[in-house]
């Protein structure tokens, strides 16, 4: 009898929180289905958890990467140890529906506007559209705070509110169904962080070389799916548990939002820390480097162009 011994190098576990299933962490999905992660020796998951959980549990190294967008920027001008890597998407998600009555923002005066919950995504976007358009909360509208999408959906059905800020797939349901899109905030001159990856500052020092590794899948993936909309589109689909025809429709208004590189301009670094600094009430900015740091997407990318990879 003869025994053969084989060995095989086991993929490592990489653990990644995001908070929802969404067209956000396509990047991830991407590098996932197509085997960019395992090309790397990584096994990822993806790990549902709201903002403010998955910042800590990074820290606390429960996790090894997060992918929350805005969410991550005031805790690290308070002082936490992570920076941003890369950036999937750099525009806001969301549109503001309302009444097929209501003709434009400035007829929102006198009205009930929803949002999710305040300092939300949906909150600050709709604070400053009214201000731009001289409306402010409690003066010349109300904005009431009623949770998820489904029930603000619900309540615009029913009469409840008269407008509110929606995401997928809930504003192509409104859109169907008859109500006004007053605002595309992707198509504004808004700037919103999201299918990030955060790294904790301890992890860049004591292992860079799976930093590089998870930076370089999911770059691919970011990469897969600006470039691949009949691939992508069966991905979105199994991943958020869509029919193909609705991921399309996702993916085709999504595609604006999506960074060119997973990397944004130091003008706009700039303002994301403006307006946090304003949002924490904290008036002395740190260097835009304690926040961002692509030096090393930028050098992936030259390295796979160089060596002639396409998506």
């Amino acid at each position: 009898m003869f025994l053969v011994f084989t060995t095989a190098v086991e993929a490592r576990s990489v653990k990644v929180s995001v908070p929802a299933q969404s067209i956000s962490h396509v990047a991830f999905y991407a590098a996932k289905d197509k085997g960019y992660f395992r090309e790397e020796g990584l096994d990822v998951e993806l790990v549902l958890m709201n903002a403010a959980v998955a910042v800590r549990a990074l820290i606390g190294g429960d996790v090894d990467f997060t992918s929350v967008g805005g969410s991550g920027v005031p805790p690290i001008l308070r002082g936490a140890p992570l920076q941003f890597f890369l950036l999937g998407f750099h525009r806001p998600i969301h549109w503001l529906f309302a009444r097929p009555d209501i003709y434009d923002v400035k007829s929102l005066k006198g009205k009930k506007v929803a949002t999710s919950s305040i300092g939300s995504a949906s909150d600050l976007l709709l604070k400053e559209v009214l201000k731009r358009n001289g409306l402010e909360g409690g003066q010349n509208l109300t904005i009431i705070s009623i949770g998820v999408q489904s029930t603000r959906y619900a309540a615009l059905v029913s009469g409840t509110v008269d407008a509110t800020p929606l995401t997928f797939p809930w504003n192509i349901l409104a859109a169907e169904a008859g109500f006004r899109e007053l605002v595309n905030f992707t198509k504004q001159d808004f700037i919103d962080m999201s299918g990030s990856i955060i790294v904790p500052d301890a992890l860049s020092r004591s292992d860079p070389i799976l930093v590089e590794k998870f930076t370089r899948g999911t770059l691919k993936g970011l990469l897969y799916a600006r470039e691949n909309r009949l691939g992508t589109i069966p991905i979105l689909a199994r991943n958020l548990k869509l029919k193909e025809e609705m991921a399309g429709k996702i993916y085709d208004l999504s595609k604006p939002a999506m960074t060119l590189d997973g990397t944004l301009t130091r003008e706009a670094e700039k303002r994301i820390i403006d307006d946090a600094l304003v949002r924490v009430g904290l008036k002395e900015a740190p260097p835009l480097d304690r926040l961002f740091n692509f030096s090393l997407v930028r050098k992936i990318r030259a390295d796979l162009d160089s060596g002639g990879w396409k998506p």
